[in-house]
C-alpha cells in the first residue's frame, strides 16, 4: 500500500463515505444492488456495528476519501470492502494484517460461495474454507466459512533447559 493512505479508527464523521464505498463495492462483488436503504444501513454501521467491532477505515490522507473498510471483534471478521476503483492495490491485505496483528489464535469470517475474487483473496491470507453452505444470511445466497490460525510460534527445542 502507498504511502499516501492510512488505516485509522472509524470515526462516524466517515459515515456518509463508508456507506457509499460499501454498498458500491458489494453491489460489484456479488452483482446485486444492496437491499437496506441508505437510513438502516447509516444505523447498523453506527449503532450496531461500531459498538460490536472494531472498525478501521483506508483513508487516503489528501482527500480523507474513504477507500476502504475492516470490522471485526475477537473472534471474527464481519466485514471487508474495498472501493472498487481502489482495489488490488493492497488495500484489503494491509487491513487485514492489523486486524491479524490484534487477533488472537484464529479469525472465522464468511464470504459468498458465488464471489470466486474473495475466496481467492482470502486464501491468500491464510484462510481455509472449512464449510459450504447457507448460513444465516439475508441475501440468502451459499456462503463459505473460512478460518484463519496463527501459525504456532513453539518449538520443541525452546523447552529444552541448558
Amino acid at each position: 500500500m502507498n504511502n499516501r493512505i492510512e488505516i485509522i479508527d472509524y470515526h462516524p464523521r466517515y459515515t456518509e463515505q463508508t456507506i457509499a464505498m460499501w454498498r458500491a463495492s458489494k453491489e460489484l462483488a456479488l452483482g446485486m444492488p444492496e437491499m437496506h436503504d441508505i437510513e438502516a444501513h447509516r444505523y447498523f454501521l453506527n449503532r450496531i456495528l461500531a459498538a460490536t467491532h472494531r472498525i478501521y477505515l483506508a483513508v487516503e490522507r489528501r482527500s480523507e476519501m474513504v477507500l476502504g473498510m475492516i470490522a471485526a471483534d475477537d473472534t471474527q471478521i464481519s466485514q471487508l470492502y474495498v472501493h472498487p476503483g481502489y482495489q488490488h492495490q493492497g488495500i484489503g491485505s494491509s487491513l487485514v494484517e492489523i486486524v491479524k496483528d490484534t487477533a488472537g489464535d484464529s479469525l472465522t469470517l464468511y464470504t459468498f460461495e458465488v464471489n470466486a475474487i474473495a475466496r481467492k483473496f482470502w486464501q491468500k491470507h491464510g484462510f481455509v474454507e472449512r464449510r459450504t453452505g447457507l448460513h444465516d444470511n439475508e441475501e440468502g445466497m451459499v456462503d463459505v466459512l473460512c478460518e484463519w490460525r496463527r501459525e504456532n510460534t513453539w518449538h520443541p527445542l525452546h523447552s529444552i533447559a541448558v
